[in-house]
């Protein structure tokens, strides 16, 4: 087995999908225009989805005051420092940097409804 997406109920899934297309390099694989207004984001590899939707039935997690430690969403960045810049001109907003001990490097930042948001570069890659 292997993942295929991993779900949020969002409060915007519209406004969320086209941020994350412009600023973190996914695209649209499924989108619709009606409720929950499910969208499929892909990353740049093809390998995994974030699924983002609304459903006013569930509660939507109020993602802003999660600690980016309970839950984030990591993306693999080339340029970690450059990029938190960036994203940070679209609305994001920082939380930290943390050099790591194999010489990669982390950022956090919050995207502009919240969602904790990692940007990875790795001295030694996972996978």
């Amino acid at each position: 087995m292997r993942i295929e997406h991993f779900a949020l109920n969002v409060a915007d899934p519209v406004a969320m999908a086209r941020w994350y297309v412009e600023h973190l390099g996914v695209h649209v694989a499924l989108g619709s225009d009606k409720p929950p207004y499910g969208h499929f984001l892909a990353d740049s590899g093809g390998q995994v989805m974030i699924e983002i939707y609304h459903n006013p039935a569930d509660p939507i997690p109020d993602y802003a005051v999660q600690p980016p430690a309970r839950m984030h969403l990591a993306f693999i960045s080339a340029d970690p420092a450059g990029d938190r810049d960036r994203l940070l001109a679209a609305g994001a907003a920082h939380v930290e940097d943390v050099d790591l001990p194999d010489g990669g490097y982390i950022v956090t930042l919050r995207d502009p409804w919240g969602l904790p948001i990692q940007l990875v570069k790795r001295g030694k890659p996972l996978l």
